[in-house]
């Protein structure tokens, strides 16, 4: 299967799925310090689990030919964190990396919130929160009807979402059509890290139970620890085993992961780090990148 050809092509070891989610920190907290604007903490509590989808094997995607028909999608419903999305389409090979410093610069690709229209690796254009799971859900069965008619399996289908964009209604919508319809090519990820811009999202407007619900609507739920690589790659791993629902997975995350003063801090959902401020914390990042790369050798 072409598409099955497409997902091995990508797989990666736990340790190098490591050193891939630190880089994209690295270069997260460097494009937006570059721009002087962004959205520093949803992308860093993101990164590990970006990095596990794109390199353990689950998801078929060609850099070579981006529009591969072959090809599993994958849609940012949290647009804002457009950083962590364009750090792991670097390290995909969609872009080349000396571009991400171009971040929300006049004619960049890189704009704020994703752009399909210019951006390769870019499925929908994002940013209007809660709209995600509804396209999704329509990519999905549009991918499984195709795959009916041809006799084929359907391509998945991935959407990563914010705990706190679960308060837009259309979400619930979209999560109720899609388990009647079954759509078990559907998987949406959840970046549970309790912030939003206005503060804790148990504060605002309480989500939780976040995997009840989603279970009670009809889904198939697994929940993990969003920082640990083994843990999100069995989840996805089962995820895309599942059959006869969709399936959520909750990730437990820290907002402004890896980088200690941003931490579970509501100011960091959308401030640019100063110059001194950036470089504290890719000093912190980088340290961090060469504890995993020693503790790779000596794995």
């Amino acid at each position: 299967m072409a598409t099955e050809s497409l997902r091995v092509a990508h797989i990666r070891t736990d340790d190098e799925i490591a050193l891939i989610a630190n880089r994209m920190r690295h270069d997260i907290i460097e494009m937006i310090a570059a721009s002087g604007t962004g959205h520093p903490g949803g992308s860093l509590s993101a990164a590990d689990i970006m990095a596990t989808l794109f390199f353990s094997g689950v998801m078929g995607y060609d850099p070579a030919d981006p529009r591969n028909p072959d090809r599993d999608r994958f849609i940012l419903s949290k647009g804002h964190a457009a950083p962590v999305l364009y750090a792991v389409l670097a390290q995909a090979g969609y872009l080349p990396k000396k571009e991400l410093v171009s971040l929300r610069k006049l004619g960049s690709r890189l704009q704020g919130h994703p752009d399909a229209h210019c951006c390769p690796g870019v499925e929908v254009c994002t940013g209007s929160l809660g709209q995600g799971l509804s396209i999704s859900s329509g990519v999905a069965l549009g991918m499984r009807l195709d795959a009916a008619r041809d006799g084929s399996a359907p391509q998945r289908m991935f959407v990563l979402l914010g705990d706190g964009e679960l308060q837009e209604g259309e979400n619930w919508e979209a999560a109720m059509f899609a388990a009647h319809r079954r759509l078990d090519n559907l998987v949406a990820i959840v970046d549970s890290n309790n912030l939003q811009i206005d503060g804790h999202v148990c504060d605002v407007c309480a989500v939780e139970p976040i995997d009840e619900k989603f279970r009670a609507f009809g889904w198939h739920v697994i929940s993990c620890d969003g920082h640990d690589i083994a843990a999100v790659r069995v989840a996805l791993n089962d995820a895309v085993d599942h059959e006869g629902a969709p399936v959520a997975i909750v990730c437990r995350t820290v907002k402004g992961k890896g980088v200690s003063f941003m931490e579970d801090q509501a100011s960091w959902h959308g401030s640019a780090p100063s110059a001194e401020q950036a470089a504290r914390a890719l000093a912190e990042i980088d340290a961090a990148g060469e504890q995993l790369a020693c503790a790779a050798k000596e794995a």
